[in-house]
């Protein structure tokens, strides 16, 4: 441990547990976790810890068209998230979610105080309505026109082509995305946090430090145009908290997610007996509170948070970190090109390590977008890891191996290049402290050059061939091998699974602390391959993968069996004779099971007389598979195949109904045999 270690509480920001982590959401929980496992190799106390943001809108619609309730929805996912996370190495202490009884008691508590403290008002405000689902519409459930630039299909708090904001009452032609219905105004009394009250304090906040520049002048736009208050309020029917002390009335999801960073660590504490919560959060609290965040979220967590935080008596964060986007092949992540990759697809087909080491090799402390160029990654990865780390070990681990049965040589035969490598110890230390990593990796390559050139002059492999020169032989492999430990261990918090190979191959724990001296007279194991280098033919199969996932998802979603959340209007007109060419037959139903990894397709296999069909369809929400064995339905035969990643799909069984468990297979009066046309 270190002499006054640290005492640090780390998070990340919350994933929405309405969809898949992608590789875009893996840069920041690798970052963290890099600077996590650099802190605790240090001998720093840390609680790493993150939950699923589980509340709002988006979820209790989704989870209506699933067919099930919120409750179900979100733990699902939360365990798909966590296995993701896990197959990352992502080292979390605990994982949690906002819909949890710490989380309720704390939002409580907060607004409780900040009500008592008079931060909180109420005021009558008219909001669009959709009066099919009875509920208020959040600006991004309504469409319409743009008031400015006139293009259709615009949400309702900004238009994606002119950029223009406006409220949605001042859309054409709005829109419910619910229902399709068109909204009405309706009024209802809100809840407001009084933000402009905390101006002074955000002001010097914003300016202490606790922000990188970047962040802190994009604060300044905002006090320069004015605070406002803000709305902390929603109608029933919502998913997530009810108000204390009103009836109809929840927490908007924004006010409980970031409460959601204490309801975890409060899970956590509520879990050992050696952690307590108040030294954490208390206003006087000498220990360090990080965030890590995505620039989209800046708003909510410099603004919002810490005057939430400061009006309810508790501290406020150490620090905000925030990254950027993730662009791949130098473009925004794409569905279509297979460059939107789920974390589950890539583990799949590579190596979470390689992935790692690429991110730690491009990232730095301030808000630059990063690209994951493929032909880069794998380039930088077998040149880096492969060629110029790992390799240093297997170029000198057999000769001590066959040679001196696994034995370190007594002495040290190059103090000066040691030392060379141990002082820049202070240099990497201080670069992961300031999340330069891109910067650390640079300079620990620059020594693994230096280490690979001592080998290439001293060419073991000709001194071996020598006559009495084993001493010497034994000499040189030693240092080679003990600077691929100090390499090693300045890599340990990027790559820990490769570490982890490393300690067992050296027979020693890696400790920062630890390479001061080199290991002399020490008895390694027998040279193990430690790495792998990437093949392009798995970054493809990543990409093919990817663009499956994506065919495989909106195939599930567009299928008339999938109930759409929109009344879609009805398409363009067609002649009959492009309907004519429509091929409808009676098929039977073979056998039916679900998809792993699919939450809607079921994956049939169909007799439609004398010829056996595959066909995917996404009713498993309607529908349990065993219950749809021998039963007849009808099926589109001449739809062309499409290859999904789950398999060739070669139809489409015809289903009707709005979706969820309200979905209906169509099946054929007695009589009706397989194969027959529907006329």
């Amino acid at each position: 441990m270190a002499a006054n270690p640290r005492k640090i509480l780390v998070t990340c920001a919350l994933p929405y547990a309405n969809g898949s982590i992608h590789l875009g959401h893996m840069l920041e929980h690798i970052q963290a976790d890099i600077w996590v496992r650099y802190q605790r190799l240090r001998g720093n106390e840390v609680h790493f810890i993150c939950a699923d943001d589980a509340h709002g809108t988006p979820i209790m619609l989704k989870a209506q068209q699933m067919g099930m309730e919120p409750e179900q929805m979100i733990d699902e996912v939360s365990k798909e998230h966590q296995a993701d996370f896990a197959g990352f190495d992502i080292s979390f202490d605990n994982y949690h979610s906002t819909h949890s009884e710490e989380n309720r008691e704390l939002s409580s508590f907060i607004y409780n105080e900040l009500k008592k403290n008079g931060f909180i008002t109420s005021r009558t405000i008219s909001q669009l309505f959709d009066p099919e689902k009875e509920m208020f519409l959040p600006d991004r459930f309504v469409k319409g026109t743009c008031p400015k630039c006139k293009a259709d299909d615009q949400y309702g708090d900004n238009c994606d082509n002119c950029g223009e904001t406006y409220s949605p009452t001042d859309l054409i032609n709005p829109k419910s995305a619910v229902s399709g219905a068109t909204p009405v105004m309706k009024d209802s009394v809100h809840f407001f946090f009084d933000l402009p009250q905390f101006e002074s304090m955000l002001k010097a906040w914003t300016k202490s430090g606790a922000l990188q520049e970047e962040t802190s002048n994009k604060m300044q736009e905002w006090f320069d145009g004015g605070l406002q208050q803000w709305d902390i309020s929603r109608d029933a029917p919502y998913f997530g908290f009810e108000i204390p002390g009103e009836t109809g009335k929840y927490f908007y999801v924004w006010l409980d997610a970031p409460i959601g960073y204490m309801g975890s660590f409060k899970n956590l504490c509520d879990k050992r007996d050696d952690l307590n919560f108040d030294e954490f959060w208390n206003k006087d609290s000498s220990t360090e509170l990080y965030h890590f965040i995505g620039k989209d979220i800046v708003y909510f967590h410099s603004l919002f948070w810490p005057a939430m935080l400061d009006g309810a008596g508790l501290r406020k964060p150490s620090n905000v970190f925030v990254h950027g986007y993730v662009t791949v092949n130098g473009a925004k992540m794409s569905k279509s090109k297979g460059t939107f990759v789920k974390a589950s697809t890539y583990l799949e087909h590579l190596d979470p390590e390689c992935l790692r080491y690429y991110y730690a090799a491009k990232l730095n402390n301030r808000i630059d977008d990063l690209d994951l160029n493929l032909e880069d990654f794998s380039q930088r990865v077998n040149s880096d890891v492969v060629n110029k780390i790992v390799n240093l070990a297997s170029r000198n681990a057999g000769f001590i191996t066959k040679r001196f049965d696994g034995k370190l040589a007594d002495t040290f035969a190059e103090p000066a290049l040691y030392q060379e490598f141990v002082a820049a110890s202070d240099r990497i230390a201080e670069l992961y402290e300031n999340r330069e990593f891109g910067r650390a990796i640079r300079e620990i390559t620059a020594l693994a050059d230096k280490a690979n050139q001592y080998v290439d002059e001293k060419a073991p492999w000709v001194v071996a061939k020598e006559e009495g020169k084993d001493s010497e032989l034994q000499s040189i492999c030693s240092v080679g091998i003990n600077l691929f430990r100090v390499l090693m261990t300045y890599l340990k918090p990027v790559m820990p699974k490769l570490a982890e190979r490393v300690e067992g191959f050296l027979n020693e724990t890696l400790t920062w602390d630890g390479i001061a001296q080199p290991l002399t007279g020490h008895e390694i194991a027998k040279f193990k391959a430690l790495f792998s280098r990437i093949d392009s033919k798995h970054i493809e199969a990543m990409v093919e993968a990817s663009k499956e996932d994506a065919a495989a998802e909106k195939a599930a979603t567009t299928q008339p069996a999938a109930g759409p959340l929109v009344d879609e209007p009805i398409a363009d007109e067609i002649e009959f004779d492009d309907f004519a060419k429509v091929d409808l037959r009676i098929a039977k139903i073979i056998s039916c099971e679900s998809v792993p990894k699919a939450d809607k397709l079921l994956k049939f296999q169909l007799d439609i007389g004398g010829e056996t069909r595959q066909v995917f369809s996404g009713i498993k929400s309607a529908y349990n598979p065993e219950d749809l064995v021998g039963k007849l339905t009808v099926v589109v035969a001449n739809l062309k195949p499409r290859k999904m990643k789950f398999g060739m799909s070669e139809g489409m069984i015809l289903a009707a109904g709005p979706g969820g468990k309200e979905l209906w297979l169509l099946e054929p009066h007695e009589g009706a045999q397989p194969g027959m046309r529907v006329m």
